[in-house]
């Protein structure tokens, strides 16, 4: 057993300085499709489904440098670079996916994934259902955690990759790739878990009902049914949207941004006290709430949140995470931040003690940074210090492995 913990204060660690670090410039959705059905937990099955990739760097001979990137709530396959549709659409983790960067594509060769049931390209609840020609709605098949990973896994079927030098993601993707080292062991050298969590609270549960409650009592709703009615339930998305990205900042992080500041009113007006847009908080989630109407899926929210609180890998074992993770033979990388009360250092430390537990491979950080969840995504010289040293680490392995034919797609 190799085990390694590391202290927010691990200040030798270095990322690469702005002159090594580049993007990996000008990206184009590839779109997958698949014919075979997919069964899913819930028992029903798929038959026939796209999904959007993009891929960064090259695939060495041996297939087997290559990362895949896990996506979170409303994120997407766009991981890095500017998208070829919109120049001003930068990938969500381009901060850390690029050459020179930590997960350098110079080294490797790295894959993000829409999820199926995405909006984002991917065959989601907006797709045409084949068997009515109309919009799937409400009536797409529930997914799980699980359900990504497998159709994840027919991804790298079709690029010959046997194996994958790591799998990682943030939030919703670190339970993606939590559940990839324990249902697919063979195929994940090494599992990056970051600012996530093996199971969520009642409390995260409950953030979640309320947000789909927003949703589903929009008038505009129509039981998931308003793609026919040409209309958006755009309020409740809005609300769900305000909901959420309460729980993704610490209240530092907003007191420093917005504290108690008021707007001035409007020349000649006053205040409607009780009504209007006041705290410059307020102003900042209607922005983000409105913004999120425009672009998200409704029935889309749904259905991965509900994938959110299905997720719990110890509830076939009765609650024994250690023995969940038993099948894993991954090395393990988990990250958490202080101020993350969303999936907080607990849920990461139980993660940790349960792989102790069991003797496998964990380096653990947990990071004292002010910016709540969001800082998975944000730069901080420690992650990102940490980060690039254990993904150095990983691409030493590479040399070692053992030349053999590839798998054509």
């Amino acid at each position: 057993m190799t085990t390694q913990f590391v202290s927010q204060d691990a200040h030798a660690l270095k990322t690469p300085t702005e002159g090594e670090a580049g993007s990996v410039g000008v990206v184009h959705t590839q779109f997958l499709q698949f014919h075979e059905p997919l069964p899913l937990s819930s028992g029903q099955t798929i038959h026939a489904y796209e999904l959007a990739i993009e891929t960064y760097g090259t695939l060495n001979a041996e297939a087997s440098n290559a990362i895949l990137v896990c996506h979170a709530l409303n994120a997407s396959h766009h991981v890095a670079g500017r998208a070829a549709d919109n120049l001003e659409d930068i990938g969500w983790w381009d901060n850390l996916v690029g050459p020179g960067k930590p997960v350098d594509t110079n080294v490797f060769f790295v894959i993000g994934i829409n999820n199926l049931g995405s909006c984002f390209g991917s065959t989601g609840p907006a797709s045409l259902r084949p068997e009515t020609g109309k919009p799937w709605g409400a009536a797409f098949p529930v997914l799980t955690v699980e359900d990504w990973v497998r159709a994840q896994a027919r991804v790298a079927d079709k690029l010959g990759i046997e194996r994958f030098a790591a799998v990682m993601g943030g939030s919703l993707g670190g339970m993606q790739a939590l559940s990839w080292a324990i249902t697919l062991p063979e195929r994940v050298a090494h599992c990056v878990v970051v600012a996530s969590t093996p199971r969520l609270s009642a409390q995260n549960i409950a953030f979640n009902e309320v947000a789909r409650r927003a949703i589903i009592t929009d008038p505009e709703f129509h039981g998931g049914d308003y793609y026919a009615h040409n209309t958006v339930p755009r309020h409740g998305l809005s609300v769900a949207r305000m909901v959420g990205h309460i729980t993704y900042l610490s209240d530092d992080d907003m007191a420093e941004k917005f504290g108690r500041t008021q707007r001035e009113p409007a020349a000649g007006g006053a205040f409607h006290y009780g009504y209007g847009v006041e705290f410059e908080v307020e102003s900042y989630l209607r922005y983000q709430g409105e913004k999120f109407s425009r672009y998200f899926d409704a029935n889309t929210y749904l259905l991965i949140t509900r994938a959110l609180d299905y997720f719990d890998p110890a509830r076939a074992t009765n609650g024994d995470l250690a023995k969940a993770l038993a099948p894993a033979t991954a090395d393990f990388l988990l990250i958490s931040f202080t101020t993350d009360w969303r999936f907080a250092p607990a849920c990461s430390r139980e993660m940790v003690q349960a792989l102790l537990k069991n003797e496998q491979a964990v380096t653990y950080a947990e990071i004292d940074a002010p910016h709540g969840h969001d800082a998975f995504l944000l730069d901080d010289a420690r992650y990102h210090g940490l980060l690039c040293a254990y993904f150095l680490r990983i691409a030493a392995t590479l040399t070692e492995v053992v030349s053999k034919p590839r798998v054509q797609p």
